[in-house]
């Protein structure tokens, strides 16, 4: 029988985004002038108001107002009627510096040693029903969103939008998991307030259905553009207007839309937040990582999805686990606890080979804190930081290192593929 299956996304402007971006902001400015710099940087954003708090454990110093405000201004919170500016906000920091019980456990003489910055257990999944091995459903949510905000911020068309905005698909699947249609898409955006709004609340409709929903459907392959039928149930603003939106209507907290930032609930998730965390912090490198390996997994042929998880032991150098599920879409003869035997040789699971890998202790993290950490492009591009003394450095970094396919050819000598 077929089933649903649904994922949401949300935008830069959404509260819980607004302060992902500021706390990553934060990561890459102290990475950018004191590689080693040991970062927990939590961000709350509220009417107004901006409160900066964590632990930091940095040789650099830095003017955390103008970061936070730079990051507002940059998602388009620019007007006094949002009832939160990026000039006028008041920005408060509790910013502390790292306990040493903690860094004892993770720094050591040898960094090859590098113990895990926490326990846990990270999860990383990979799929090939899109081009870049992503759930559909959180695919098309992403682009949705990303789209809108493109439009918004060129001004040309579409011109009542505001920052805040969600998304959401569902997808008809077949009894082999294969997608068969989009079953419903509800958008909901913020808007300008307006003297009629019956009228404006159609116009909306129209506009998304119209122009946002075609331009996401021509950045996709043929084959999921079949998926958008006529039949496809679209909720627009559904609750009706939404003038109050952005951290004046709710609340943002750094770390609260994990599932947004993975894989819009596929696989699992181990719980831990990425956003305002540097790499020592294995929440974020080693879920980095297993997205690495499952990735590479499907995309060398091994399988047709996989779930990959890991785990570790605060201040221990080697994982207490590596775990492969293929959902029995494995094309070797060997079970998974095999494949996870194979797996584990290839991919050196500790926490400094894995910064290293994939080039983490860079300022790469900004660009992760919205519209996912998963399925984005690999760039080299120059970036710019500036510190609280007005210093400026410029640097050539590589960004999303973990969604490239450079072990395809590792996976398949490994496996004779």
């Amino acid at each position: 029988m077929a089933y649903l299956f649904t994922s949401e996304s949300v935008s830069e402007g959404h509260p819980d985004k607004v302060a992902d971006q500021i706390s990553d902001a934060l990561v890459d400015h102290f990475i950018a002038f004191d590689p080693e710099s040991k970062v927990a940087c939590e961000t709350l954003v509220t009417t107004g108001q901006v409160v900066l708090a964590g632990e930091v454990k940095s040789n650099t110093y830095l003017d955390v107002q103008t970061i936070a405000r730079d990051v507002i201004k940059r998602i388009g919170y620019t007007k006094s009627e949002y009832m939160f500016e990026a000039n006028s906000c008041g920005v408060f920091s509790a910013i502390h510096e790292q306990s040493p019980d903690i860094n004892q456990g993770v720094d050591r003489a040898s960094k090859e040693e590098q113990g895990a910055g926490d326990q846990g257990m990270m999860f990383g999944y990979a799929t090939n029903e899109t081009e870049n091995y992503m759930p559909l459903a959180l695919d098309i949510s992403h682009k949705i969103l990303e789209e809108l905000a493109r439009v918004r911020k060129e001004g040309k068309i579409l011109t009542y939008l505001r920052p805040d905005a969600k998304s959401q698909v569902t997808i008809e699947y077949s009894d082999d998991n294969k997608p068969q249609k989009i079953d419903s898409i509800v958008v909901s955006t913020q808007h300008d307030d307006f003297d009629e709004d019956e009228k404006m609340l159609a116009q909306i409709k129209k506009d998304i259905v119209e122009v946002i929903i075609p331009s996401v459907k021509s950045q996709l392959s043929p084959e999921i553009q079949a998926l958008f039928t006529d039949d496809v149930v679209y909720h627009i603003n559904p609750t009706g207007k939404f003038v109050i939106g952005g951290p004046h209507g709710d609340t943002g907290l750094t770390g609260r839309k994990i599932i947004v930032d993975t894989y819009g609930g596929k696989g699992a998730h181990g719980g831990g937040a990425f956003s305002g965390k540097d790499p020592s912090k294995v929440d974020r490198s080693a879920a980095y990582a297993t997205r690495h390996i499952a990735k590479n997994m499907v995309a060398a042929g091994l399988c047709s999805e996989v779930l990959v998880q890991v785990s570790y032991a605060i201040g221990v150098v080697k994982p207490t686990n590596l775990y492969i599920n293929t959902y029995g879409t494995s094309n070797v003869k060997i079970s998974d606890g095999d494949i996870a035997d194979k797996i584990y040789d290839i991919f050196d699971m500790r926490p400094y080979a894995i910064e290293t890998r994939l080039k983490l202790r860079t300022p790469i993290y900004s660009e992760t804190a919205a519209y996912g950490h998963m399925g984005r492009s690999p760039e080299t591009k120059t970036v710019s930081f500036t510190d609280g003394s007005g210093n400026t450095k410029e640097m050539e970094v590589e960004t999303f290192t973990w969604e490239k396919l450079d072990y395809v050819d590792k996976v398949k000598a490994a496996f004779g593929i």
